[in-house]
């Protein structure tokens, strides 16, 4: 397995369509691929199901990416799923699934198992698939947030 990471300078960088088209690339020319994107924020989603048939909510990038790669979009390829409620506070999908919320005081606490859940979803995809095309979030280039950073290069 391979593993790339696109990465951007800025949040809207474009990052969700070079991954698009990425995945859609290595598609073509016969290469087993997978999306991720660890952690998105965002009130755009869709459903897929779950391995077990349930059904699961990712980010609406996540799933078009996977269309593009030509696989079924599942809950690995976008383990969290921040939905803004308000100016502090989002609802947390986590692997498909309602998770509670979480508030930006307490986000510190809260991180830790999240990343855990991102690590093993990217360690899932690896196993199965040739290669994972990666979408950072925001830029890995904020050095204040790196210490906590699991989306970029943590």
């Amino acid at each position: 397995m391979s593993g790339l990471l696109v990465a951007g300078t800025t949040s809207d960088a474009g990052k969700s369509v070079v991954t698009t088209g990425l995945c859609r690339a290595f598609a073509r020319r016969g290469i087993a691929v997978a999306p991720f994107k660890a952690q998105n924020m965002s009130n755009n989603s869709m459903v897929c199901a779950d391995p077990d048939g349930t059904t699961a909510e990712i980010g609406r990038a996540q799933w078009i990416q996977a269309r593009a790669a030509g696989v079924r979009p599942e809950p690995a390829m976008n383990p969290v799923l921040l939905k803004p409620g308000s100016d502090r506070r989002s609802h947390v999908v986590l692997m498909g699934a309602p998770a509670g919320e979480v508030d930006a005081r307490n986000w510190e606490a809260g991180r830790r198992h999240l990343a855990e859940a991102a690590h093993a979803a990217y360690d899932d995809l690896a196993s199965r698939f040739e290669i994972v095309v990666a979408e950072g979030a925001g830029s890995p280039s904020e050095i204040n947030l790196r210490a906590g950073d699991y989306v970029n290069m943590g």
